[in-house]
Formats: structure tokens, C-alpha cells, sequence
């Protein structure tokens, strides 16, 4: 299995796992909470199919990556984003972030900017800024966060089932765009995950990315469920594409958090029609627009 190292441990090396397949031009695909670079399949095989390079990754602490006692926090991840890929020498790649991994994304450009960079995707994403603050009136309330934190610690594999049914909305969406194999298959990933990176992740989905998103200057798309239990459109996509110049918004009709599952065909059909737009083109009138489903 091929693995980055990423720095060391004590005596250890922190090792980032990852898989790289296909040719064409690089996407590279960064996961949610508390998954794995492998929940990305559904787009994966479409992007191959089109002659795209898809690279995925496990965010440390999680999947087949090593699972150190530190380093949970966007500037740690932003810099395993770094030297992943730095080490696989990727030149002209797509930055797609879902989840927490739309925190990589706009924490990579806000800091390392966009050399070799050609275009951004957030997906259900954390940015710009979940936390509800004087300046931030949209935001989550701080509570909400806490009582996440006091379950965790409790019973993680209790909080797991409550929170993928909102991940999936299975309380609507059950046996029709999502089976019970899908929704226990997430939780047994996610009960493989480090129990130490399960718990300090939560303080990082409410890291502030207003900065990050205003050095964007890469064209860049922003897909969103209408009906995100987990991170609420208001209060993420909705703001994110006022703060990226030129960004465009699609916006899924009654879609979850995951609709990289739920509605793959609708996410895979505007990011394939986005990476094959050229950048005069995405960045052009018809498409810095709001567009919904």
C-alpha cells in the first residue's frame, strides 16, 4: 500500500495512506469526518471514467493513515496536504474538499497559495466559518459543539449512529438513496479511527476560514444540500461563495450532507462540468452565478 510520510512520533513515522489511479489531469479528493479517503468511490469511478488522475487520501488519524497523539488542526492537515503533494510531484491538479476536507482546501490556498493549483471544490463544506460569534450572526452556536464533545468522550460508537442518520438524513432517505449496508459500512469506519483524532476534529470544524477563502483566486465551485443536518448550508456554502471571487454555487434540491452518496449523479455531473470548463469560461458571467437544482 503506498503511504507519505508526513513527520514522525517519538520513535514512529506519521504515515499518510493514499491511492493514485488514472491519468489525465490530477484530482485530488480530501474526505469528511469520520471517514476515509475510500467514501469518495462514487466519484472516483466517474472521474476515471472521464481520464481524470484521482488521487484520495486518509486524513491522519483516520482510515489506513497512522494515528499520532497530536496534529488536528488545519494547519497540520494543510501541511500533510502539502507534502502529499509536493512528494508526488503534481503540477496543474484540482483541489476537491468534502466536509472537513473543504477545511484543507481553503487552509492550502490561504497558506501555501495556488501554484500548481487550477481550480477548488467544497462540497458540504466547513468553510468559511461555523461558529456563531458578534461577527459571525449565521453561525452555529458554541453549545452545539460542546455537547458533541461530552458524547464523544461518553460512547464515540453511540454518537457515530446518531450522527450518521443525519450525515444521511436516513430518517427521509433511507431505502431510497441510501441502504442500512451504507450507513453501518460508515460506521465501521469510523470506529476505526483514532479515538484521540475522533474528538480534537470537532474543534477544528469551527475554525475560521474567512481569510483563507479571500486569497482564492483559482476558479472554484461550491455544491451544497439544501437540507444539511450536519453543516448547515446558512451557515457555510451559502457565505462561502460571497467570500471566493468568480465562485459558483450549485445547490442540491432536499440533499443531506452526503451527497456525494445520496446524490452522486447531481455532484458528479456539475464537478465533471466544471473541471472541463476552462477557466475563462468558469470564471465568466454565466457561471459566478447562484444555481440551484
Amino acid at each position: 500500500m503506498p503511504y507519505i510520510t508526513a513527520g514522525r512520533e517519538n520513535s514512529g513515522n506519521i504515515n499518510l495512506y493514499y491511492e493514485d489511479h488514472g491519468s489525465g489531469q490530477p484530482v485530488v479528493l480530501i474526505h469528511g469526518y469520520p471517514l476515509s479517503g475510500a467514501s469518495w468511490e462514487r466519484q472516483t469511478a466517474a472521474l476515471l471514467a472521464k481520464g481524470y488522475r484521482v488521487i484520495t487520501y486518509d486524513r491522519r488519524g483516520f482510515g489506513k493513515s497512522s494515528q499520532p497523539a497530536s496534529g488536528y488542526n488545519y494547519n497540520t492537515f494543510a501541511q500533510d496536504l502539502r507534502e502529499l503533494v509536493t512528494q508526488l510531484e503534481l503540477r496543474d491538479f484540482v483541489l476537491a474538499g468534502f466536509s472537513m476536507g473543504g477545511g484543507e482546501v481553503a487552509r492550502y490556498l490561504g497558506v501555501y497559495g495556488d501554484a500548481g493549483v487550477s481550480k477548488a471544490v467544497f462540497i458540504s463544506s466547513v468553510p468559511p466559518f461555523l461558529l456563531k460569534t458578534a461577527d459571525n450572526p449565521d453561525g452555529v452556536d458554541g453549545s452545539v459543539f460542546g455537547a458533541i464533545q461530552k458524547e464523544i468522550v461518553a460512547d464515540r460508537y453511540a454518537f457515530f449512529s446518531s450522527f450518521f442518520r443525519n450525515f444521511y438524513n436516513a430518517d427521509v432517505l433511507l431505502g431510497q438513496r441510501v441502504s442500512e449496508q451504507t450507513v453501518q459500512a460508515s460506521w465501521n469506519v469510523a470506529a476505526g479511527a483514532s479515538a484521540t483524532a475522533c474528538l480534537d476534529c470537532v474543534a477544528t470544524w469551527h475554525e475560521d476560514f474567512r481569510g483563507d477563502l479571500a486569497r482564492i483566486k483559482v476558479p472554484t465551485l461550491v455544491i451544497h444540500g439544501d437540507s444539511d443536518r450536519i453543516v448547515p448550508i446558512t451557515a457555510s456554502g451559502l457565505l462561502t461563495v460571497k467570500l471566493v471571487a468568480g465562485a459558483r454555487l450549485y445547490v442540491v434540491k432536499d440533499g443531506p450532507h452526503c451527497i456525494t452518496w445520496t446524490h452522486a449523479d447531481d455532484v458528479n455531473r456539475e464537478l465533471i462540468n466544471f473541471l472541463g470548463a476552462d477557466a475563462e469560461t468558469v470564471t465568466g458571467s454565466g457561471l459566478s452565478s447562484a444555481t440551484t437544482a
